[in-house]
């Protein structure tokens, strides 16, 4: 690895964490720039998930205040998230490699979408009629699209934060901040467990997972405290830039 291949890997983990921080889709800026950089996809997407699992703790402690108010729905859910997580990483294993290139384009012009569309849904989130929180059909619904989100987290966690928020503002009766702040949290449990599986298999490559991990740290806890004066439409315009020179070379 060159001087200027970890600048550009420790830079991207810098926007990846503050992206995951405030959004979600951070995975949408390292993982193109490690496939630019020569690592095979397989690899590249475990060496990123481990990056950034602390951004993730980084991101969540940021938004302490937030999550005190929380506690209930992180205990209840919290294993959820994380069966969720370890059921995707298996799945990024067992399956051939030739399956996730094959994949991972479709599901990163779908997070782009979602990433898109965040403002509309946001908007339609505050003016929804939810379920009531308490009723069975609110409690199933949300178990089973925390497990399916996280599923998809443990495989690709590229937009898996727009997902998780797009679920709780449905069916939790919280402020958008407050489940920012849950949303951090199981994505965070998610990558944690996922990063402990690609471990074990030995699929990662720690050079540009450390280099991830610092920066990923520094962007989580700038976000979480001076973040939400970013433009989004702005980083809503980069992700889908970088997101979309992923899939061309992905396809090429």
């Amino acid at each position: 690895m060159t001087l200027l291949e970890a600048v550009q890997i420790l830079a991207a983990g810098v926007a990846a964490g503050a992206i995951n921080t405030l959004v979600g889709s951070g995975t949408l800026i390292t993982f193109p720039v490690l496939l630019a950089l020569g690592y095979p996809p397989v690899v590249a997407n475990a060496s990123n998930t481990v990056g950034l699992v602390p951004g993730s703790v980084a991101g969540a402690w940021a938004y302490r205040a937030e999550l005190a108010t929380q506690k209930h729905l992180l205990l209840r859910l919290g294993t959820t998230a994380l069966l969720g997580g370890i059921t995707g990483a298996v799945l990024l294993l067992v399956l051939p490699a030739e399956a996730f290139s094959a994949i991972v384009p479709v599901l990163i012009v779908l997070a782009l979408i979602l990433v898109v569309l965040q403002p509309w849904l946001s908007r339609k989130l505050r003016e929804r009629q939810a379920l009531p929180a308490d009723s069975t059909r609110s409690q199933l619904l949300l178990t089973l699209g925390i497990f399916a989100t996280s599923i998809y987290g443990g495989y690709f966690g590229a937009a898996q934060g727009v997902l998780l928020l797009g679920i709780l503002g449905l069916l939790v009766p919280a402020t958008l901040q407050q489940l920012n702040g849950v949303k951090n949290v199981f994505a965070g449990l998610v990558n944690a467990v996922a990063a402990v599986i690609f471990i074990v298999a030995g699929t990662v490559s720690w050079a540009p997972a450390a280099l991830i991990a610092a920066g990923s740290i520094t962007g989580s806890l700038v976000a979480g405290r001076y973040g939400r004066r970013l433009p989004d439409p702005a980083l809503r315009a980069v992700i889908v830039v970088v997101g979309l020179t992923a899939v061309v070379r992905m396809l090429a």
